[in-house]
Formats: structure tokens, C-alpha cells, sequence
């Protein structure tokens, strides 16, 4: 009976750590939101043009990637507490002053510093799962983990214009800072590592893996690349897809922006779709690298397509149709990817090898927003920027699909 309590009692401290990351994760979504849903009221209002609203963009991500390795390094040294903790702080107080703040050059210092604050989130979050769960158990929480990256998004544009409708877009900022702050402090004060996590974190302290094991082995480029097009994809969408429905399909911001949050609910169930797929066929015999392989390869190359005939299609109906076919399938890309990253490498450097392979996607989320905004100035229009969003995913498929042995 004291077992059968004790079983029960974990299980559902296991759900309320995934429960409290999937709220983490939608909140920083809905944080890097902020500037995707009031693009054109901002750049209307502070007279900025598509390249630099491009480029602002991607501040965020360049900072992002910049902190990836020592995030993960920090992350598992330290823990989840402590790290996602100072995490949340850093990006609430940098969300709350982009709402303060006047000069482009300190609207670019604050999205920067969000980008660092959110550096850790994913990395540290999937190290706190494979601390509470089994190797054999990991891919449905992971995956419920990384559609909080969708839920994010898909809940941001009604929620944000309406704070907006209230507010403006400087109130907006400020609000949803003030709801991260609030986060971390829920964090801090409820989440501890399970005991034996802590005993074996302090153990691998003496024999900790020097990331440079880690750059030797082929499996982390391959992984680093691929990542590239699963998020340069993803990001595209999320950081211009109201934008380009206003402008391809003449919306209005509030039409538009409401639109939006359907593509990325396909997201957040193709995300959560693609954990099941993993563990589905690791059930049934699979090796955990094709397993997650196989899949990720899937989604990632009928993500690539649809997004292709997106920018050939000139009817809004259909282009929303590709659009929530191609988020549907990059979310199980996405989470095909970080659960790969859990299964190559051991529990004491997860983190570090997440950030590694993050650190590809990263750029591929620096480079999305800034040459999406650069091709739309120079062409006038965004189907050139899709098409070399598809090409990019195809060439990353190609890359996980022969690059990647079991």
C-alpha cells in the first residue's frame, strides 16, 4: 500500500513539473509573440520599415544562440530550480522595459536580453524531465513541453489585442513582463528535484563531460544543422505570419492577428503528436535514434513542401489550410528533434548537448525573421521568402535523414 501511495504520489509530481513547464514555455512564447503581433502598429508608430522591424526581430534569437552552450553548461551543473528561476527574471524585466524604452537601439538591447533570459528555458526544462522520467517515458512529456511552444503563440494574438485594445502596445509589454515575473516566483518557491537526481548531479560533478567530447562526435553536427530548418520554418511563421496575412491578403491587424492563432494550434498538436509518434515506435521495437529520426525527417520535409506552396497560392483559405498542414508537421519535427537530444547522449549532459544542437537552431531563428523582412523589402511581396524557407527546411531533412546513423 505505502509503495502503491508512493507510486501515486510521484506520478503526480511528475505531472505538475510538466504542467509548470508547459506554462513556462506558452509564457515565453507569448513574451517573443509581443513584437510579431504589434508589427505593424509599432513599426507605424516608431516609423520603422519591414528590414529593420526584421532585424529587431532577430535580435532576440541572435542573443539566444549566442547564450545556448553556456546556458546548457549552467543548466546542468546547477539544476532546474535555480537556473529556470534567474531565467524567468532576466526575461520578465526585459519584456517589461521594451514597453518603457523610446530609441530603436535600446528596443534592440531589450529583446536582446530576452533572448539570453530564454536561453535556458528548453535546455533546462528537458533536463528536468529526464531527471523525473525514464528514458522509455520521455517522449510524450517532451512533447507536451515543446508544444507549449505552439500553445504560446496560438493563445498570443487574441490575448495580446486585447491587452492591446486596452493598453496599447507599450501596456502589452509590460503586462504580460509582469505575468513571467509572477512565474518565477511560482518556481522557485514549488519545484525541487527528485532527491536521487540531486545525488547523482553532485556524483557526475567530478566526471562532468567537457563539451568538446560532445563537438566530436558526428551525430552533434548532424543535429546542429538539421535544427537549422525546423526552426528557421517555425520562426518564420511566428514572427511574421500576421504581417504577411495583412499584407498578401489585405487584412486588417486585428483580422490577421486572430487568424494566426489557428496554424499554431495544428503546431501545438502536431507537437504533442509527435511525442506519441516516438514512443509508439519505441514500443514496438524501434531504436530511440530512429524512432525520433524517422519522423522528425517526415514532418520536416511536408513542412518544407507546404510552406513552398504557400507562396504559390494566391487564396487566403487555401494558404491558411498549408499553413496550419506545414505547423502540423514541424511541431512533430520539433519535437522529434529535442527528444532526440535526450537519447544520444547520457542524463548528466543532456542540457549541454540540447544547447549544442539549439545553438543551430537559433541561428536558423536569427536568420528567418531578418531575411524574411530583407527579401519582402527587395521583391515587395513574401513568396520568395517562403520559397527559401522551403528550400532551407529540404536541405536540414536531407541532412538528419543521411547524416544520421542509428
Amino acid at each position: 500500500m505505502t509503495s502503491v501511495t508512493g507510486s501515486r504520489i510521484h506520478s503526480r509530481r511528475r505531472g505538475c513539473v510538466v504542467a509548470l513547464l508547459m506554462v513556462a514555455g506558452a509564457i515565453s512564447y507569448i513574451d517573443r509573440s509581443a513584437l510579431s503581433v504589434g508589427n505593424t502598429t509599432i513599426a507605424a508608430d516608431m516609423h520603422f520599415s519591414d528590414t529593420q522591424m526584421g532585424w529587431m526581430l532577430s535580435a532576440f534569437a541572435w542573443a539566444y544562440l549566442v547564450c545556448q552552450v553556456p546556458a546548457g553548461l549552467v543548466s546542468d551543473r546547477w539544476g532546474g530550480r535555480i537556473v529556470l528561476g534567474i531565467s524567468l527574471i532576466i526575461w520578465s524585466l526585459a519584456q517589461i522595459a521594451f514597453g518603457l524604452v523610446s530609441s530603436l537601439w535600446a528596443f534592440f538591447a531589450c529583446r536582446a536580453f530576452l533572448g539570453a533570459g530564454e536561453a535556458p528555458l528548453f535546455l533546462a526544462g528537458t533536463g528536468v524531465i529526464t531527471r523525473w522520467y525514464r528514458a522509455e517515458e520521455r517522449g510524450r512529456p517532451i512533447g507536451l513541453f515543446n508544444a507549449s511552444a505552439t500553445l504560446g503563440p496560438a493563445m498570443a494574438p487574441p490575448l495580446l489585442l486585447l491587452i492591446m485594445s486596452m493598453w496599447g502596445w507599450r501596456g502589452m509589454s509590460v503586462a504580460v513582463g509582469c505575468v513571467s515575473l509572477v512565474l518565477a516566483f511560482v518556481w522557485l518557491t514549488v519545484y525541487r528535484d527528485p532527491a536521487q537526481a540531486m545525488a547523482a548531479r553532485h556524483r557526475s560533478d567530478v566526471r562532468r563531460p567537457f563539451p568538446m567530447q560532445l563537438l566530436r562526435q558526428r551525430s552533434t553536427w548532424v543535429m546542429t544543422g538539421g535544427f537549422v530548418g525546423i526552426v528557421y520554418i517555425t520562426w518564420l511563421y511566428g514572427a511574421w505570419l500576421p504581417a504577411y496575412l495583412q499584407k498578401a491578403h489585405h487584412l486588417t491587424l486585428r483580422q490577421a492577428s486572430l487568424l494566426s492563432a489557428l496554424p499554431q494550434m495544428f503546431g501545438f498538436v502536431g507537437s504533442i503528436t509527435g511525442g506519441f509518434l516516438t514512443d509508439w515506435l519505441g514500443r514496438r521495437g524501434v531504436s530511440p535514434v530512429v524512432a525520433c529520426r524517422t519522423p522528425l525527417v517526415w514532418g520536416l520535409v511536408c513542412a518544407s513542401i507546404m510552406t513552398v506552396l504557400t507562396g504559390l497560392v494566391p487564396f487566403l483559405g487555401l494558404s491558411i489550410a498549408l499553413i496550419c498542414i506545414a505547423l502540423f508537421a514541424g511541431g512533430i519535427a520539433m519535437t522529434c528533434g529535442w527528444a532526440l537530444g535526450a537519447v544520444v547522449v547520457t542524463e548528466d549532459c543532456v542540457a549541454t548537448m540540447e544547447s549544442i544542437q539549439n545553438t543551430g537552431g537559433s541561428l536558423g531563428g536569427a536568420l528567418a525573421p531578418a531575411l524574411t523582412g530583407m527579401i519582402a523589402d527587395h521583391f515587395r511581396s513574401f513568396v520568395p521568402s517562403l520559397l527559401v524557407a522551403g528550400v532551407i527546411g529540404l536541405l536540414c531533412a536531407g541532412i538528419y535523414r543521411y547524416g544520421l546513423n542509428e
